[in-house]
């Protein structure tokens, strides 16, 4: 997985002006960013800034919260907001840019909201925790809030798997909880399935979960708790301490993002273990706050302390098919098929994880991509995609 540096989407400031929240709509035509001025802008998928709200305080009088974190819901017309002046706002966005602005719900609690995600497979539920230590749901169509389930510790971090079928939570403690959704025939289920050693400040969960803190060690764990690799860099005097971590869409490669710099690893899908690719050391950034993959992995935004932006361009490698097209591995089993001609581009993805090692197009329109166990066919026409098992003769 290579990073290269491509814009600044804003710049830094001369003190303190943390960037608290970022996220980008699935739809990935918008990426959301707020500071600690509380103010929502929108940038559109050239970078390009096309819009700006201001918050809303949950009781009337002067604005004295932090906005905590953000998220799109999986359709991209909506964006839930989590404030420390202990509420979540839905605002409904649209999806054209200067559709008008609404808030649809509200979820008023106790105490302070301290993280916040939407699940992929939840449409009308966002996800959140409180400083309480409680994890709730909010249900969009009865504008009600649930608990999932209760602990005794601050929730530091919140976060979903790749599939939206789950979130992990990780706590002041060090305990870190598992939680499944229903399924048909099954009941919601939620587990301790680990005790990190330090804060678990840093928590995202891709092909498997990654915790890091202010211990200088990043560890791999297993959905069970089972730790899979930990990288020690206890003996690097440049290694602060890990503020979070985001895994790009496949779960195949993971953002750890620390003082002046960000740590990437990635998947080794023949040996199944975590590789170190490397250190993104970018003098000035002073520590890094907020991160957000665009969910065709082939861009990282990266928000610091000082509330510079940058956007840097993802990918494994490129290459061009017959001087018409572009094909761009944003991991393993993923790449974005360009036609240079108009731009028009369709996500070659395996839904099965499986190594794309062969694509051809035919007739200048039909997608053909090969796995070791799957085919996958797409049409640069209708933008549709399918998957079947395959092995060759």
């Amino acid at each position: 997985m290579q990073l290269t540096y491509m814009q600044s989407l804003m710049q830094a400031s001369d003190g303190i002006h943390k960037v608290t929240a970022l996220a980008y709509s699935p739809s990935d035509k918008r990426l959301a960013v707020c500071t600690v001025d509380r103010i929502v802008t929108l940038f559109d998928e050239n970078g390009e800034k096309r819009d700006k709200f201001s918050t809303k305080p949950a009781d009337k009088g002067p604005k004295n919260y932090v906005v905590r974190a953000m998220a799109f819901s999986p359709d991209s017309s909506r964006l839930a907001i989590a404030q420390s002046d202990n509420i979540v706002f839905v605002y409904k966005l649209g999806l054209e840019w200067g559709d008008k602005k609404s808030i649809c719900n509200k979820f008023l609690q106790s105490s302070p909201i301290t993280a916040l995600v939407w699940p992929m497979s939840r449409p009308n539920e966002v996800v959140y925790g409180l400083a309480e230590g409680k994890v709730k749901i909010g249900v969009l169509r009865s504008n009600k809030p649930a608990t999932l389930y209760t602990t005794d510790s601050y929730v530091v971090a919140i976060s979903p798997n790749t599939d939206g079928t789950g979130t992990v939570s990780a706590h002041l403690d060090g305990s870190i909880h598992r939680f499944i959704f229903a399924e048909a025939g099954g009941g919601a289920a939620n587990t301790k399935i680990a005790h990190h050693p330090c804060v678990p400040y840093a928590l995202a969960w891709g092909h498997n979960i990654v915790v890091a803190g202010n211990d200088s060690q990043v560890v791999f764990y297993d959905q069970d708790g089972g730790v899979e690799r930990t990288f020690d860099y206890s003996n690097d005097p440049k290694c602060k301490e890990f503020s979070c971590a985001a895994f790009n869409p496949t779960g195949e490669s993971v953002v750890v993002g620390n003082f002046d710099s960000f740590y990437t690893y990635t998947l080794n899908n023949r040996t199944e273990t975590w590789d170190d690719v490397g250190v993104k050391s970018v003098p000035n950034l002073y520590t890094v706050t907020a991160l957000a993959w665009k969910h065709d992995g082939s861009r990282l935004a990266v928000g610091a302390l000082t509330g510079v932006l940058d956007q840097y361009d993802a990918c494994i490698r490129r290459s061009r098919y017959k001087g018409k097209f572009e094909f761009t591995y944003v991991s393993l089993s993923q790449v974005i098929v360009k036609r240079l001609s108009n731009g028009t581009r369709i996500i070659l993805k395996s839904l099965y994880g499986c190594e794309i090692t062969k694509i051809n197009i035919f007739q200048d329109r039909y997608v053909i991509g090969n796995t070791s166990e799957t085919l996958l066919l797409g049409d640069l026409e209708t933008l549709k995609l399918s998957e079947v098992h395959w092995h060759a003769p």
